[in-house]
């Protein structure tokens, strides 16, 4: 059992991670080695609230066990809000009419360079780094390697 406690965002929220490696050779289930039921307790707006989530994991208990589990589950939004929410509202992914054939894999690879190629080049702020290589193209042409640094 891994227990974490956090505040922020105008709420506080508990975590409780239970794992148990109990249906490991009694579930038809490639791989699986841990079961995990994380109970998330969240104080907003005057009220308690209680969720509760479940997930498999192919990672064993001696090589992870309930708080590295708990820190990955957790970590997991980390990818969600550098990612997914950079090409969700700065790129506006969600709004682009085109869905058919390999030109949404194409365009969702390119913003995944966009925005790693701005994170390598220090910016944290995507946006304000899009609004800046607009403006200032010499200074995208330096990023991608087109023109040199003087």
């Amino acid at each position: 059992m891994a227990h974490t406690t956090s505040k922020g965002h105008g709420r506080r929220e508990r975590h409780h991670l239970e794992t148990s490696t109990r249906l490991a050779g009694h579930l038809d289930w490639p791989g699986l080695k841990q079961v995990c039921r994380l109970t998330r307790t969240t104080w907003r707006e005057g009220k308690w609230t209680t969720e509760v989530d479940y997930a498999v994991t192919s990672v064993p208990r001696w090589l992870v066990g309930a708080t590295g589990l708990l820190g990955c589950w957790r970590g997991h939004w980390k990818i969600e809000n550098r990612s997914h929410y950079v090409r969700d509202v700065t790129f506006r992914e969600d709004a682009c009419r085109i869905r058919t054939g390999s030109a949404p894999q194409n365009l969702a690879a390119l913003r995944n360079a966009a925005i790693a190629l701005l994170r390598f080049h220090g910016h944290t702020n995507i946006a304000a780094a899009l609004r800046d290589c607009t403006w200032k193209t010499q200074r995208l042409l330096t990023m991608l390697g087109i023109f040199k640094k003087e």
